[in-house]
């Protein structure tokens, strides 16, 4: 049906409209007939609803027009309102691309300004040094042509003195957001472009480190000032920010006098806190700054009870510059210059607290995407999973982040005392037996332990490991490292009069997690989800009581190109039916790189199973050679785990936390050391172990010794030559293991999907296996007694039997087939490999 789409006129007969008809003619409307008309579609403004055709028969205005009519007249104001919301988006975007051109021309011309400067102070200093004999034998004054700003001197005790500290600040601040008071790089891997959050920069040499960022966002000026100044809903490590004086400043500003607390990121160094002036004030062109830093003296604020466990560091002029933009939205600014007084924590962590990199990835990197964040929630256009509204998912994000913050830090005004603190000792034990956790929304939801939690945390450092491939591995793995019990445990907890330990029922692990994806921030830095662990009761008369466990989970730092401060997985239990105000008892892992290098270069693609050897190839020993080559990359490891109790069941519960995270330590370190480039892990590294093949050349020997040595194809035929053999073989259906005959007991070196499944355990664990240990004693009889056959004509079967997996459980196989793997040369026989047929759990 031919449709006139954009042609609607309006005739000046006032009560009388005109629209065009399917055949080109005019219909004319009458004004109560447009809006039966509007009001119709209004309330169904889907085609071909037969609600849409009740209502028009119930009315009777629209009884003489033709059903035809009626059709095209919707059709064609459904094409208008496409058109005016087309129009409306195009106008946004040009509205924000006017917006990011003038605050890109702005930042040329500071670069412009820069550059004109460092021309300057290289003529200056190439004057200087061809006449450094003459300088030093008649003035020296010269040497306070750089100089470095000293803090002010003003009187901060009354409030003529504090506005005159204010006015410093804000002409400080100014000249680092929009000019060259510091000499600004553009931050390594964070390039601008049109889906950047926006552009970043942090200092060259400064005093301190600084950070810079300035983007646009589509908020309005006065409500990005109040979530700013809100430090603590979006900067994961404020603990608490404290307004302790507020009055205004005559200009139509206020001065404020703030106490802030900032959590340590590791167990190894004190957390830190400042005492600083903010002023909020208009400039003449509408702008609206915010503004901050440090007033001297170290004794200054708050009383010295309260900040007993913190170290006074400084800010210097810092904050925020928010411009509003025509037609809508804001350009921001952002300034954070700290000294965080690096002098006092152990050497190994200096890179924490001396890394301009490290506080723009913490502070001003996140504090702008928070804003989009909020700005696109506020447009609609972010859309979460199980129905929940997106400020409730980001409360739950802050609440398992600050649970594991207070975990690690342990601070004596939430009633924490440490119960070992032995230096030898690597794992610190604290207990807290007035904590009670709930919500301020809800406080008559809150949990309170009738003895307490207990925490097991300690700090470790890494070596060339990848934060991300470790904590990817950690969540995809989970069985690898966690308890089952322990974790049934904790969640045992959130239930009324509900301990159980150590008398809880006994329930197994199927070894299965399912992870559900709640939400997650703008650029997926971080993925908020629920796990399910299945489990199944032992016993038979709780067979259909449901013993799986819910955890809420917060997972960051898993893309090894992106740029972040750390890598963590934080989780805590809770009950299935996922109320918003539930209580949380977090616990988990956080990773931080130590070296700003390491997060530059750009390291190997390493996955957790041999599949990635198939587009990797041939190649992949270069791309191993390349990581290996790469300067040594370190990284501190904090792990965290709080457990509630009884107060009669204090001894135990702080036994079992003690061995159960030593375990999770060993569990760590184990696979730390497998994913690293220099390990000898069969999944990660470039070879399957020390002096074996590459995963690709393997797989295919594997199936053409199989067909020489049986004369049948193991793969189809067609995919012997191809890159796909692998793939072929990790999907086979049968279990497929390889063991080497090197060792005085044949080790497993090597094991496909089904395999794994099988025998219940991992790539990076399959090395611990050796192959007397999952045959019975029948199984081990017969393969002594086939095993010269095996070795003289090249295979064997054996008969059906009993095998066990790794966790103890009984498998059954209808048949097993053995043969030997030749290498390349058909003559030296590499390893045995074993075929489980029809092999099925009992």
């Amino acid at each position: 049906m031919a449709m006139a789409i954009a042609q609607h006129r309006e005739s000046s007969s006032g009560s009388i409209t005109r629209h065009l008809d399917s055949t080109g003619k005019y219909v004319r409307y009458t004004s109560e007939q447009v809006e039966a008309l509007e009001r119709v579609y209004a309330e169904c403004p889907k085609p071909s609803s037969l609600r849409r055709q009740q209502l028009v028969r119930e009315c009777p205005i629209l009884s003489n027009i033709e059903p035809k009519q009626i059709k095209v007249w919707f059709q064609n104001r459904r094409c208008r309102e496409k058109q005016r919301k087309e129009a409306s988006r195009l106008q946004t975007v040009n509205r924000k691309l006017n917006a990011m051109n003038k605050l890109l021309m702005e930042e040329n011309d500071r670069l412009q300004k820069q550059v004109s400067q460092l021309v300057c102070e290289n003529g200056f200093m190439r004057q200087q040094l061809q006449t450094v004999p003459a300088a030093a034998t008649t003035d020296a004054s010269c040497d306070s042509v750089v100089t470095t700003p000293q803090p002010s001197r003003r009187d901060a005790n009354n409030a003529a003195g504090l506005l005159s500290i204010a006015e410093e600040t804000l002409a400080e601040f100014l000249s680092k957001a929009t000019g060259t008071a510091v000499d600004w790089v553009q931050m390594p891997g964070m390039k601008p472009g049109p889906d950047s959050v926006g552009i970043f920069a942090i200092s060259q040499s400064c005093g301190g480190v600084a950070a810079r960022a300035c983007g646009l966002v589509s908020l309005e000026s006065s409500k990005i000032a109040e979530i700013l100044k809100d430090r603590p809903s979006w900067f994961r490590d404020c603990r608490s920010l404290e307004v302790f004086t507020m009055f205004p400043a005559g200009n139509g500003g206020t001065i404020e006098l703030v106490y802030t607390q900032v959590y340590a990121p590791t167990t190894l160094a004190p957390a830190r806190d400042f005492w600083t002036l903010r002023y909020t004030t208009t400039l003449e062109n509408g702008s609206l700054v915010v503004c901050e830093r440090s007033l001297s003296g170290s004794g200054a604020g708050p009383s010295a009870a309260a900040a007993a466990q913190f170290v006074r560091a400084e800010m210097l002029p810092s904050g925020y510059l928010i411009r509003p933009c025509e037609g809508g939205g804001s350009i921001i600014h952002i300034v954070d210059h700290l000294n965080l007084e690096a002098w006092n924590v152990p050497e190994v962590l200096r890179p924490l607290y001396e890394s301009s990199k490290v506080v723009a990835q913490k502070m001003t990197i996140a504090a702008l995407r928070y804003i989009r964040q909020i700005a696109q929630e506020t447009s609609g256009e972010v859309v979460y999973g199980l129905g929940r509204q997106p400020a409730v998912l980001r409360t739950f994000s802050q609440r398992l982040s600050r649970g594991f913050n207070d975990a690690v830090n342990g601070f004596n005004d939430n009633g924490w005392s440490l119960i070992n603190c032995e230096g030898a000792e690597d794992v610190v034990l604290a207990v807290n037996s007035t904590k009670n956790f709930g919500t301020t929304s809800n406080p008559a939801n809150s949990l309170t332990y009738p003895g307490g939690v207990l925490c097991a945390k300690a700090s470790m450092l890494l070596q060339n490991v990848s934060p991300a491939v470790l904590v990817r591995f950690l969540r995809e793995h989970r069985s690898e490292w966690a308890d089952f019990n322990i974790d049934a445990y904790s969640a045992a907890t959130l239930k009324a009069n509900s301990y159980a330990y150590p008398g809880m029922r006994p329930t197994r692990f199927t070894g299965s997690q399912i992870i559900m994806p709640l939400g997650h921030t703008i650029e997926n830095e971080e993925l908020l989800e629920v796990i399910r662990l299945e489990g199944h009761p032992m016993v038979q008369e709780d067979a259909f009581v449901s013993r799986d466990i819910h955890l809420l989970q917060i997972c960051s730092g898993i893309d090894e190109n992106a740029v972040g401060a750390c890598s963590e997985l934080i989780f805590a239990p809770i009950d299935e039916m996922f109320p918003d105000d539930a209580p949380l008892l977090p616990s988990g892992f956080r990773i931080i790189p130590l070296d700003s290098r390491s997060s530059d270069a750009k390291g190997s693609q390493r996955t957790l199973d041999l599949t990635s050897s198939l587009e990797v190839g041939c190649g992949t020993s270069n791309a191993a050679g390349d990581a290996s080559s790469s300067p040594s990359s370190r990284s501190v490891l904090t792990i965290a785990f709080q457990f509630p109790f009884e107060s009669s069941m204090q001894d135990n519960v702080t036994n079992m936390a003690h061995q159960y995270v030593r375990s999770v330590i060993s569990s760590v370190q184990r696979v730390a050391m497998a994913i690293s480039p220099s390990g000898g892990s069969p999944a990660l590294g470039p070879k399957l172990s020390p002096g074996s093949p590459e995963a690709l050349t393997l797989a295919h020997w594997i199936c053409k010794s199989y067909s020489f040595q049986l004369g049948s194809e193991l793969i189809r035929s067609d995919s012997l030559e191809s890159d796909s053999v692998l793939k072929n073989l990790w999907n086979h259906q049968d279990a497929i293991l390889c063991c080497s005959l090197k060792q005085a007991l044949p080790v497993f070196l090597f094991a496909n999907q089904s395999g794994l499944d099988m025998l219940e355990t991992t790539l990076v664990a399959l090395q611990d296996i050796t192959l007397d240990k999952i045959f019975d004693e029948s199984g081990r009889k017969a393969l002594c007694s086939d095993f010269p056959k095996l070795m003289q004509q090249g295979f064997a079967y054996l008969p059906g039997g009993i095998c066990a997996s790794t966790m103890g459980r009984h498998v059954s196989y209808e048949q097993a087939i053995a043969w030997k793997v030749l290498e390349a040369d058909e003559t030296t026989v590499h390893c045995l490999a074993f075929s489980f047929i029809n092999w099925s759990f009992v």
